[in-house]
């Protein structure tokens, strides 16, 4: 602001590199100050190549900052940088730049995440930004013959799995991946569950058995990737949509992982 510069002028007897610097010291200070402060807003940035997508996530106090132009600026060049530089983890360097910008706004701004994701053999990568940076997503194809991404309807395919992923939010992407002691704690919840149904006492145990498995499909279905009904047709599983393509395409291909990440969210 005008009268910060103005006092910071007079208290270095009108030295414009000692103003500088008394500057950047109130800075930092009104940073510390407001570091207790929550950062429930933000906005994700994304860089990315060929090689590889980095995803980096800054924390601000209001949406209005977030909307900011600097901000973006600043949240652009810090994922261009990462990228370039290949980290996959908040450095120093940017911890020190986010410094600055909060010192410049004036508000409690945090590096919350630094995420880079690399294309291995016969790997592709896309990415998809929803909400003005609300939610960012990359999605790592993979697939036998490069050609197969030079395909259209492959292409297309999964950018529509970038989309779902952002409106479904799978927290797995097969089943495959899913934890089976966490696959055990559902399963005795579910027991309880039907233990504790009137309607199921004196059921005989396949039956019991039964209901249980349908139980545990059904959540599957909902947490899983490949295993949810397709964005664009709700009665087909992802997986199925995914063959299809691949096989008109005379391409096979494989969804090997993806990154999902929300504003405000662990």
């Amino acid at each position: 602001g005008m009268m910060d510069c103005k006092k910071a002028l007079v208290e270095a007897g009108g030295d414009a590199v000692k103003a500088e610097k008394l500057l950047k010291e109130w800075g930092l200070a009104g940073v510390e100050k407001r570091a207790g402060r929550a950062t429930n807003e933000g906005r994700i940035f994304l860089a990315e190549s060929a090689a590889a997508i980095a995803v980096v996530e800054i924390a601000c106090e209001t949406d209005f900052v977030a909307r900011n132009e600097d901000f973006i600026k600043a949240g652009q060049g810090m994922a261009a940088q990462a990228l370039a530089k290949g980290w996959d983890k908040p450095s120093a360097e940017l911890e020190n730049q986010v410094k600055d910008l909060a010192s410049v706004i004036k508000e409690n701004i945090t590096l919350k995440r630094v995420i880079l994701v690399k294309a291995g053999a016969g790997e592709w990568l896309h990415s998809y930004m929803h909400g003005e940076g609300k939610i960012g997503v990359v999605v790592r194809a993979k697939a036998e013959k490069a050609e197969a991404f030079k395909n259209a309807e492959v292409t297309g395919f999964i950018h529509d799995v970038a989309l779902h992923i952002a409106a479904f939010r799978p927290m797995f992407l097969e089943q495959s991946r899913v934890d089976a002691a966490w696959v055990k704690e559902q399963e005795e919840i579910f027991q309880k569950q039907v233990e504790g149904d009137e309607k199921m006492k004196g059921k005989p145990a396949n039956v019991v058995q039964g209901i249980l498995k349908g139980k545990l499909n059904k959540l599957m279905s909902d947490i899983c990737l490949m295993d949810q009904g397709f964005v664009k047709d709700e009665k087909q599983k992802v997986s199925a949509v995914m063959a299809a393509v691949g096989k008109a395409a005379g391409t096979p291909f494989s969804i090997a992982d993806y990154v999902y990440v929300r504003v405000g969210e662990n």
